[in-house]
């Protein structure tokens, strides 16, 4: 079937001179979006990394933390944000805590898997140097896990910046609060499709970042493969 394309010379898909005049606003979008992604992953990690360990040294623990961790990935955003607005109002607070509560599940899972792969001759060469338990986490297990860990901070970033823009419902979308503007003006094609362009390029550049962090940090996985 084919479909006519019309093209509206008032309303075209992309405009250099909507960049040119509002460039301030685009730029303070991204500022917007980059800080919110940012914050959010940093207290993901800071949360999920520990409970990872935690997963890793009980069978008990790992079932109660994926189990939580899925169910709370599996919530709506839109509902996220209504039932948290009461407490947090309409704030930047209510976009990071929904952020966080959904790369959780990703890290968490990154790290167990990490820890999990860790040879078992590995940990007990280092226990028969007279590693105890502190030791073996920081200097072998969690240096042995980090490829792993990187991979899921990859994708949790990434997946945080497409999730930002949700938070446009309550004021705080960065990006996707452009985006909704657009749409509640009479569906103004260069700012969407500029602001959308800016959200997939900053998670194409993310992926890059990390992922040439990943290779500075992780030289031996590399000779490995």
């Amino acid at each position: 079937m084919l479909v006519a394309i019309r093209f509206d010379d008032k309303n075209p898909w992309f405009s250099w001179s909507y960049i040119e005049s509002n460039a301030q606003t685009l730029l303070d979008a991204l500022v917007e979006h980059l800080y919110l992604t940012a914050v959010s992953i940093v207290i993901a990690a800071a949360i999920a990394i520990p409970l990872g360990v935690l997963a890793a040294r009980s069978k008990a623990a790992a079932t109660s933390i994926l189990s939580i961790s899925g169910v709370m990935y599996t919530i709506p955003s839109l509902a996220v944000f209504a039932l948290l607005t009461p407490y947090l109002g309409l704030s930047s607070d209510t976009v990071v805590f929904g952020l966080v509560m959904y790369a959780l599940l990703i890290l968490v899972r990154a790290t167990l898997t990490g820890l999990r792969q860790v040879p078992s001759e590995v940990i007990d060469a280092a226990g028969g140097m007279g590693y105890g338990k502190g030791q073996l986490l920081a200097r072998v297990e969690l240096p042995l896990a980090l490829p792993s860990i990187m991979t899921g901070l990859r994708i949790a970033t990434v997946s945080t910046v497409a999730l930002v823009t949700v938070g446009a419902v309550v004021g705080h979308g960065g990006l996707g609060q452009l985006i909704l503007s657009g749409f509640r003006n009479n569906l103004y094609k260069p700012q969407i499709v500029t602001a959308t362009i800016m959200c997939v390029l900053l998670a194409l550049l993310c992926e890059v970042v990390l992922s040439l962090v990943t290779r500075a940090l992780t030289p031996w996985a590399r000779r490995r493969s």
